[in-house]
């Protein structure tokens, strides 16, 4: 999921949101090896081996800019997270 980690952004019509929220479940760790994205080499996993919600800095159609915050509990723990840095 996109969101702005300024709610005031989102009423801004030029504005991108710049932040991803996003979920690792069981399946992506059950085999307790680190959880690797899709776009990273496994030597540079982040080590998501642990389910949950994450959000990192990310504008959309680019990469993250940075590592994962998280794990949280819900989607809306993350997000708040999120807007309150």
């Amino acid at each position: 999921m996109q969101a702005y980690s300024n709610p005031d952004r989102e009423k801004d019509p030029t504005a991108l949101p710049d932040v991803e929220v996003f979920q690792i479940d069981d399946k992506g760790y059950s085999n307790g090896e680190p959880f690797v994205l899709p776009h990273e080499p496994g030597e540079q996993a982040f080590g998501l081996t642990q389910p949950g919600w994450y959000w990192w800095v990310c504008f959309p159609g680019c990469l993250p800019d940075g590592t994962p915050f998280g794990p949280f509990e819900t989607e809306a723990t993350a997000l708040a997270d999120a807007q309150d840095v």
